[in-house]
């Protein structure tokens, strides 16, 4: 039995919620979920007693989860007495990271905090591909989208804006488009994830949705080669806001058609279990949360985007 899942187990019983139990622990709510059935299967009993509005201890969990609670809390008192030295912050962190966000942000980033604890290490793990943890042996993974495995442990650290982008050269040549729909008369660039290509783009003015389909002019499973190949003057493409921020800033790429909304993505730092949440980890959560934040509002000064995307 993970003891994981036990903690989890215990908060739920304590704020009678699932998901407010996995609030509290900054997970998504379906691995809270999986933990508890994990659980229960291996007691063979049920620990809650669940209906459609409330959730309370069943008497077997009443028996069981006290005894729980004093053995995680000596547990967590002989956790602490390994940090109680002035510098908690060492050892390898071994982290995969996409390969525009990585070389752009990311890992100068990581550099500047590392810089500050010399008793870290960093082994960076550059690839836009599906990474496995114990195949890569990474401890963490910063990635766009939520995580959709119930056994992995993620936080969020910024919610990120799309834009669809060109070069001033570009458009100077070809103009700028002002419609979904006459995106078919330009030159799309596009990114490929494995066998999928993007090479469909979904726009929204707030009630109606449009698919648009750029003629294919380049296409790479290297998200940094389809932001230099648009910084070229090559196409359009479509873009993270983080991984073009500063491009966006300092002019070098133009926002377009910014009355037609793109889904908005996230950024998560995703764990393979919460054994694996070091003080190291956590370092680098909030110190990843801080930077891009920071650079998020300038977007938001510049009225790149709206100020709720500041909401995480």
């Amino acid at each position: 039995m993970q003891l994981d899942d036990l903690l989890v187990v215990i908060k739920v019983a304590e704020f009678r919620s699932i998901t407010a139990a996995a609030t509290h622990l900054d997970m998504q709510v379906a691995t809270a979920s999986a933990a508890v059935k994990r659980v229960e299967a291996q007691l063979g009993s049920e620990l809650f007693v669940r209906t459609t509005r409330h959730l309370r201890l069943s008497s077997a969990g009443e028996r069981y989860l006290p005894q729980c609670q004093e053995a995680l809390a000596m547990l967590d008192q002989a956790k602490q007495s390994m940090y109680q030295e002035t510098d908690s912050i060492h050892g390898e962190v071994r982290i995969a990271v996409s390969s525009d966000l990585g070389r752009n942000l990311a890992l100068p980033w990581i550099d500047d905090i590392i810089q500050q604890h010399p008793k870290v290490a960093l082994r960076a793990h550059i690839s836009d591909s599906n990474i496995d943890f114990y195949r890569d042996a990474l401890d963490m993974a910063l990635r766009y989208g939520e995580p959709t495995d119930a056994n992995l442990y993620g936080f969020k650290i910024c919610n990120v804006p799309r834009f669809l982008v060109a070069s001033p050269q570009y458009v100077e040549q070809y103009g700028v488009p002002t419609h979904p729909d006459e995106l078919s008369q330009f030159s799309g660039l596009f990114y490929q994830l494995q066998d999928i290509l993007n090479d469909t783009w979904v726009f929204s003015d707030g009630g109606k949705h449009f698919k648009a389909k750029p003629k294919a002019a380049r296409s790479a499973n290297d998200g940094d080669m389809v932001r230099r190949w648009c910084l070229a003057g090559k196409g359009l493409a479509v873009k993270s806001g983080l991984d073009i921020a500063e491009d966006l800033l300092a002019g070098r790429l133009l926002p377009l058609m910014q009355d037609y909304q793109i889904e908005q993505g996230e950024l998560w730092l995703i764990c393979p279990s919460r054994q694996s949440i070091t003080p190291a980890v956590r370092l680098l959560r909030d110190a990843l949360r801080e930077r891009s934040r920071g650079l998020l509002m300038q977007l938001v000064d510049k009225s790149l985007v709206p100020p709720s995307v500041l909401d995480l």
